[in-house]
């Protein structure tokens, strides 16, 4: 499973980026946009996103 951001609901406030252990989210047209190849299925931003924008899928 690889984290996924629903960009409607995305704030762009950086949180997952600041959370993300595997650096693999960044912010593209400031909303966060996640790396699929480097995401390790932690969930950590999905925890931490308080607009909850990210889920797993």
């Amino acid at each position: 499973m690889v984290a996924v951001v629903d960009t409607t609901k995305c704030t762009g406030c950086e949180t997952c980026v600041s959370e993300c252990p595997a650096s693999a989210i960044a912010m593209e047209n400031e909303k966060a946009k996640v790396d699929k190849d480097m995401c390790v299925d932690c969930q950590t931003c999905v925890d931490a996103c308080p607009s909850e924008a990210i889920h797993m899928e």
